[in-house]
């Protein structure tokens, strides 16, 4: 019986190294990252239950301003077939889904929770996910 060469089922690519740089601010930013898990248990076990903001409008226009800027964005990059869409659709879909967990832990019960949630299932949630297919879909492709 004659010597079989061994084919690999799966060959790895090999990436190249990130630079230098690329791995310190990855570094940095695990651990920030991890920084910010102590943090977490202060903030959980610290803060009030209720509180007022001075700016809660402003808050809330510039957060949906920003959404409609990234659907925007994100659409007309689509349109054309400009790969960066990816990163507005990316940003877009972190928006939408930060919308929607905060209008519904902020809502009073009742109505305003029940509005909360149906503009959350309806509207931010499914835009946030068609945000982070066509990231994904644009990510995936070869260059």
């Amino acid at each position: 019986m004659a010597d079989a060469e061994v084919i690999p089922f799966h060959e790895e690519a090999r990436e190249p190294r990130p630079a230098r740089g690329m791995r310190r601010a990855g570094g940095l930013l695990v651990v920030c990252g991890l920084g910010l898990l102590p943090w977490l248990y202060v903030l959980a076990t610290g803060l009030p239950a209720t509180a007022t903001a001075a700016h809660w409008p402003v808050a809330w226009v510039g957060l949906d301003a920003l959404e409609a800027l990234g659907l925007i964005a994100t659409g007309l990059l689509a349109a054309r077939g400009d790969q960066r869409h990816a990163l507005a659709a990316t940003a877009t879909a972190t928006l939408l889904a930060v919308d929607a967990w905060f209008d519904t832990t902020t809502a009073a019960p009742g109505g305003d929770f029940a509005t909360a949630v149906a503009m959350a299932l309806g509207a931010e949630l499914p835009l946030a996910a068609l945000c982070g297919r066509l990231a994904l879909r644009a990510l995936s492709r070869p260059a």
